[in-house]
């Protein structure tokens, strides 16, 4: 099963992007491209979600 969150990505000055989510605390990634940021912030998402689930 899916679920769609919400991520904030903002261009840092150094260059690098950074992700954020309002629905998952904690969530916080950073990558070179927006393409790279986003697959950490959802590999980053995955294992909080079954963190929170086992826990």
């Amino acid at each position: 099963m899916e679920k769609i969150i919400n991520i904030n990505i903002e261009k840092l000055p150094e260059g690098l992007y950074l992700a954020t989510s309002d629905d998952i605390q904690g969530l916080i990634a950073q990558g070179r491209t927006i393409a790279e940021t986003m697959e950490i912030a959802s590999d980053i998402a995955k294992k909080l979600i079954v963190y929170r689930l086992i826990n």
